[in-house]
C-alpha cells in the first residue's frame, strides 16, 4: 500500500510540473498583448532579442531590381501600375477580362508577426489567412487593410479609439501586429494597371517559438493593455513610467570655442534611461550643428555616440519642437532622449565646442538598475555622417550609406538632415526623395528590407511637405516651399526592429526629380551593438559641421510642377504700402518678405497682375507661415473666391516655427489686361497683439499645368 502511494505521489508531482511547465510557456508566449508590451518598452531594446527574429518586408519595388550595383539597380517602377514585371511575389490566378487578377504578396511559413503596413494608395481587396486557415481573417479593400486594419473588426469598439489614430495609425502606416503560430499568407486582388503602392514588414521568429495566433477577439481580450500603451504612445512625457528608482544626476557646464569637456561620468553596471538636455548660445542654430555629443561606454575609445547636438534629438537645424517615444523636442530647447543606454563599468559624457561662440549646456541623466549579460547585453551607439555639395539627381542616382557594420546588433531608427536649395517651387521638381531604402542583413544578396520611396520610408507619401510628428515617425521641419530648404525625417524602429547577427548595410537612394547640385545629406543610423561591432565611422572633422544657410537671393523658377507660370514678388506689384514693411531673410524670394501688419478686421491689402493671353489661370500664393501670422480671405477682381480645397479662410498661423507655403486658388477665366488680388483680413489667434501676414510672392499659372 505504502509502495502504491509513494507512485501515485510521484505521478502527480509529474504531472504538475509539466502543469508548471505548459503555464510557463503560456505566459511566455507572444501574443497581440505582448507585442503591445512591445511598443513601449524601450528597456527590451538593449537586449538582443530572445527568441531571436529577422525583420523582412515585402514591398511593390521594382522588381527588375535584382542585381547590386546592375544596370536596373535605380529602376523605379513600384506601384503606379503597368509595370514591367508584376511587382508581386507571384501571379495566383491571370487577370479576367475586366483585368482583375489575384497575386500574392507573402506567403510565409513558421511563426512570425505583421508589424507594419504602409500604403500611399492602393485599389483593389486584400485577403490575409493565417496558419492555414481557409477563411481569410481579413477579405476587404485594400487601402483599409494598409491604413487601419483593426477597424474592420467589432472589437475595436472596446478600445479607444481617438487614441489609434494617432498613435497605432501613424500618418501612412499601420502599426497593429498581428501575430501567427504557423503561416501568413497575403493576396492581392486588383488590376495591375491601377496604383499599388505597399509595404508589410514581418518579423520571422525562430523555428519552435510559441506563438498564439492573433483573433479579431484580441481587441477585447487585450483592451486595457491596448489602451494603456495607446495612452503612452499618445503623450510619452507624461504617460510613459520611467522604470528608474534612482535620483536623476545633474551636469552643467560653460564651454568657449574650440574646447572639449567631460560634463558626467558615472559607474556601471547600470543603464542610462533618460538624458535630458538644454544648449543656450547666441546663434542656436550654429551651436547645435557644431556641439558635438560624445558618449562613451566601458572605456572604449571613441564614443558609441558621436553626433552634433541637435541632429542626435532629431531637432536640428534649430529648435524645431515634436514629441515621438524615444525623443521629445520641447519650445524652451529642452531635448529628451529615452533610447536606454545599458554600459557594463563607465559611461562618460563629453562636449566638444567646434564653433566659434560660447555655449552654455545644462541638464540631468535618469540612470537605472540593469544587470549586464554577458550574452545579449548592447551598447547604444548613434554615429552621425554628412556629405555637403551633393549632386542630386534623377539619372546619376547614388546609394547613400547610413550604417554599415560587422557584428551583432539591432538597428533601431534613422534620421534624415538636409538642405535642399532646388528653386523649383513645388514638391514635383524639388522632391529629394524619390530614392529607396536598402537594407542589406546578414547573408542578404539582395535587401531583405527594399523600398519605394524616402518619403514611404518615413511612413508618409506623395512628397508631403507636411509638418507632422507620430510615436515613431515625424517631419519636424520642413521649409519649402514644396520640399524646397531645411528639411528632417525621422522614424524609429521599436515594434519593427532590425536584428542583425553579422553584419547589417543601411542604404538609401539619393533620387531627386531633376538635377539639383549643393544638396547637402546629414544623418544618423540608431542601433544597439554587442561588443566588438565595427562599423565604417570615420571622426567628425570641423569642415562637416560648417554653418548651413539657404542660397542668398533665390527665385522661383518656371518648370515641372510650376511650368508654364510667371512669377511676381509681392513687393513689387502691392498697390498700397500702408501698414507694410520688409523682412530680409534668405528662405525668402530675391531676400525678401513682405509683411502686412493689418490693424483691424476687414481691413485688406490689394495686388496688381496682368495677364497676356485669355484662357482659364491658377493663382498661387506663397505666403509665410509663422508664430504671428492672421487669417485672410480672398477676393480676384473684387470677387470672393476660395481655395481649391474650398476653404474661405486662410488661417497662416503656425506655431514654434516658420514656413513657406504655396496657397492655390480654383481655375478661373483671365481676360487678357489688369487683374487684383485682395487680402482681406479675418481676425488672428488669441494672444497675438500684433498679427502680421507674410506674402513673399504671387504666381499665375495656365490651368492644368501643375
Amino acid at each position: 500500500m505504502q509502495k502504491n502511494c509513494f507512485f501515485v505521489f510521484i505521478i502527480l508531482l509529474i504531472l504538475s510540473f509539466i502543469s508548471c511547465g505548459t503555464l510557463s510557456l503560456e505566459k511566455e508566449a507572444i501574443t497581440t498583448g505582448t507585442l503591445f508590451e512591445e511598443m513601449i518598452d524601450l528597456v527590451k531594446l538593449a537586449n538582443f532579442p530572445d527568441p531571436s527574429f529577422r525583420t523582412v518586408q515585402y514591398s511593390s519595388f521594382d522588381r527588375r531590381s535584382d542585381l547590386p550595383g546592375g544596370p536596373d539597380w535605380f529602376a523605379n517602377s513600384d506601384g503606379f501600375g503597368k509595370e514591367p514585371i508584376p511587382n508581386f511575389q507571384k501571379i495566383l490566378k491571370e487577370p479576367d477580362e475586366e483585368g482583375i487578377g489575384e497575386y500574392l504578396i507573402s506567403d510565409v511559413k513558421g511563426p512570425g508577426a505583421i508589424v507594419r503596413l504602409w500604403s500611399a494608395a492602393i485599389s483593389g481587396k486584400i485577403q490575409l489567412f493565417i496558419d492555414g486557415q481557409l477563411t481569410p481573417l481579413y477579405d476587404g479593400p485594400a487601402n483599409d487593410f494598409f491604413h487601419r486594419v483593426y477597424d474592420s473588426f467589432p472589437d475595436v469598439n472596446k478600445l479607444n479609439s481617438d487614441r489609434l489614430k494617432k498613435t497605432i495609425y501613424q500618418r501612412d502606416a499601420a502599426y497593429a501586429p498581428i501575430p501567427f503560430a504557423k503561416s501568413m499568407r497575403l493576396v492581392w486582388i486588383g488590376n495591375l494597371q491601377t496604383i499599388h503602392f505597399y509595404q508589410v514588414q514581418v518579423r520571422l521568429y525562430e523555428p519552435g517559438t510559441k506563438i498564439i495566433s492573433f483573433s479579431p477577439e484580441d481587441l477585447s481580450t487585450y483592451s486595457d493593455v491596448i489602451n494603456r500603451v495607446t495612452e503612452a504612445l499618445y503623450d510619452p512625457d507624461q504617460n510613459l513610467a520611467p522604470h528608474s528608482k534612482e535620483p536623476a544626476v545633474p551636469f552643467e557646464s560653460t564651454l568657449d570655442p574650440s574646447k572639449q569637456t567631460e560634463i558626467l561620468s558615472l559607474d556601471g553596471p547600470k543603464a542610462i534611461e533618460v538624458i535630458s538636455l538644454q544648449l543656450k548660445a547666441d546663434n542656436m542654430d550654429k551651436a547645435l550643428r557644431q556641439t558635438l555629443l560624445h558618449i562613451l561606454c566601458d572605456d572604449y575609445p571613441w564614443g558609441q555616440v558621436q553626433t552634433p547636438v541637435g541632429d542626435f534629438f532629431g531637432a536640428a537645424p534649430g529648435i524645431n519642437p515634436y514629441q515621438s517615444l524615444p525623443f521629445t523636442v520641447n519650445p524652451d530647447g529642452t531635448m529628451i532622449c529615452r533610447y536606454v543606454m545599458p554600459f557594463k563599468k563607465t559611461f562618460k559624457m563629453m562636449i566638444e565646442n567646434h564653433g566659434d561662440q560660447t555655449v552654455k549646456i545644462k541638464g540631468f541623466v535618469l540612470p537605472m538598475a540593469f544587470t549586464w549579460d554577458e550574452k545579449r547585453s548592447m551598447h547604444f551607439r548613434a554615429r552621425w555622417r554628412t556629405n555637403h555639395n551633393l549632386i542630386a539627381s534623377n539619372k546619376a542616382v547614388q546609394d547613400l550609406p547610413f550604417l554599415l557594420a560587422n557584428g551583432k546588433g539591432l538597428y533601431v531608427g534613422t534620421s534624415s538632415y538636409l538642405l535642399n536649395p532646388n528653386n523649383v517651387p513645388t514638391p514635383y521638381g524639388n522632391w529629394w526623395g524619390e530614392g529607396d531604402e536598402k537594407i542589406f542583413v546578414d547573408d542578404d544578396k539582395v535587401p531583405s528590407i527594399f523600398g519605394t520611396g524616402s518619403e514611404d520610408y518615413y511612413n508618409y507619401s506623395w512628397s508631403s511637405p507636411d509638418i507632422f510628428y507620430f510615436p515613431y515617425c515625424g517631419q519636424p521641419r520642413n521649409d519649402g516651399p514644396g520640399n524646397r530648404g531645411f528639411v528632417t525625417n525621422f522614424r524609429w524602429h521599436i515594434l519593427d526592429p532590425l536584428p542583425f547577427q553579422n553584419n547589417i548595410r543601411f542604404f538609401l537612394e539619393l533620387y531627386s526629380h531633376e538635377r539639383t547640385p549643393g544638396l547637402s545629406y546629414a544623418r544618423i543610423g540608431y542601433h544597439y551593438a554587442r561588443p566588438g561591432l565595427t562599423d565604417d565611422h570615420q571622426a567628425i572633422m570641423h569642415e562637416d559641421l560648417r554653418h548651413l544657410q539657404l542660397p542668398e537671393n533665390w527665385q522661383p523658377a518656371s518648370r515641372m510642377g510650376a511650368r508654364n507660370s510667371v512669377f511676381y514678388n509681392a513687393e513689387k506689384i502691392v498697390k498700397n504700402k500702408l501698414h507694410t514693411r520688409y523682412e530680409k531673410g534668405r528662405l525668402w524670394a530675391g531676400g525678401k518678405l513682405l509683411v502686412w501688419n493689418p490693424k483691424k478686421t476687414a481691413e485688406s491689402l490689394t495686388f496688381t497682375f496682368g495677364t497676356k493671353e485669355k484662357g482659364k489661370k491658377r493663382i498661387h500664393i506663397a505666403a509665410a507661415l509663422t508664430p504671428y501670422s492672421g487669417k485672410i480671405s480672398i477676393l480676384v477682381d473684387n470677387k470672393p473666391t476660395t481655395l481649391a480645397n474650398k476653404k474661405e479662410i486662410i488661417n497662416l498661423y503656425r506655431p514654434f516655427r516658420t514656413l513657406l507655403r504655396n496657397f492655390t486658388l480654383p481655375p478661373m477665366e483671365l481676360k487678357p489686361g489688369k487683374h487684383t488680388l485682395t487680402l482681406k483680413f479675418e481676425g488672428a489667434e488669441p494672444g497675438i497683439k500684433k498679427p502680421a501676414i507674410g506674402i513673399d510672392f504671387i504666381w499665375i499659372q495656365k490651368s492644368g499645368q501643375n
